[in-house]
């Protein structure tokens, strides 16, 4: 049952706690709906364990190298920044269960969401180690040296904004492993990475609704939030050893760019929301409203900048791969 009433009122009147416990009957709403849709999947049946075989060290087998492999460089580089985000899951789900508790529907969520992202992790690692796609040294030591970093989130601060910083980060992520998938050579890789990526859109369909119901409760607070998470996104895994050059070549592969991020990310999970239509919004609200649109207009251009640099760069490296052979 809510405890405060669900209609709009002054923004100063909507703490964080007072908005979890109003929140609560839509988040079980939304539990309810994400565990009839989610379907069971068994990480174990896309992992080619027959590919396998032991690695030198303690057992005498075979030293990794890069030619083991039939996934694509362009893959590889994904797939680790990808199984690296994962592998912080422990600070992720402290960091959710500090911030909506363990308790309820709040609390069951937490915990369901934490074990569908283990599964992500257990799948990608066993399939990179299978079929030999990553050195397995250097797997390890980039897994240390990023987890011993913890991670802190931008948005911990803030109730509103953490739940809009997941509807987008979730679709985000989606977004990464399905591209992924398809730019892997593989097509059982590309199987795989589909499974984890429906996973991650039914929890992009979990917060986004969230999101609408606190942008309809307070719709000034939930603007504010919106825009300063548009404004400053930024993807968990950022902190990772490398993050920049694997981010920058994965955008020129077309994994994930700023052209990718505006159209297939932001715009959707916007549009959804009708978040440019909102009327009636107070002077925060409205400033928040009207800084999004003019940030939105930027980061298309931007975009479109990326796209033209991207063209000549592929153009200028298919001419160099032409005239090699």
């Amino acid at each position: 049952m809510t405890i405060a009433p669900v209609q709009r009122t002054a923004t100063t009147a909507w703490t964080d706690v007072r908005l979890i416990l109003a929140l609560e009957e839509v988040v079980e709403t939304e539990l309810n709906r994400h565990l009839k849709a989610a379907k069971e999947w068994m990480p174990h049946e896309y992992v080619p364990w027959s590919r396998g075989r032991d690695f030198d060290g303690v057992l005498g087998g075979e030293a990794w190298s890069l030619d083991q492999s039939k996934v694509t460089p362009l893959a590889r580089i994904s797939l680790v920044v990808n199984l690296l985000t994962e592998d912080n899951l422990p600070s992720y789900h402290h960091e959710i269960a500090s911030m909506f508790g363990r308790e309820g529907a709040w609390g069951t969520w937490v915990h369901r969401w934490t074990a569908e992202e283990g599964r992500h992790g257990i799948a990608i690692r066993d399939y990179l180690l299978a079929t030999r796609a990553v050195d397995p040294v250097e797997l390890e030591r980039a897994r240390m040296a990023h987890m011993s970093e913890g991670f802190e989130s931008d948005n911990a601060h803030s109730m509103l904004q953490s739940v809009a910083y997941v509807a987008f980060q979730e679709l985000a992520t989606r977004i990464a492993h399905r591209n992924t998938g398809h730019h892997s050579g593989d097509e059982l890789c590309d199987q795989l990475l589909a499974k984890i990526a429906n996973d991650e859109n039914l929890h992009m369909v979990f917060y986004r609704n969230l999101l609408k119901a606190a942008l309809e409760i307070a719709p000034d607070q939930a603007m504010r939030a919106v825009a300063d998470v548009v404004l400053n996104f930024r993807m968990p895994g950022h902190g990772m050893p490398g993050f920049e050059r694997s981010a920058a070549q994965i955008a020129i592969g077309g994994i994930y760019n700023l052209r990718i991020h505006h159209d297939d990310v932001l715009q959707p999970v916007l549009r959804h929301l009708k978040v440019m239509e909102i009327t009636g919004l107070g002077p925060v609200g409205q400033h928040a409203q009207d800084e999004l649109g003019a940030f939105l207009d930027g980061l298309n251009a931007q975009a479109t900048r990326f796209d033209e640099r991207q063209a000549a760069l592929l153009a200028r490296r298919a001419a160099a791969a032409a005239a090699r052979a």
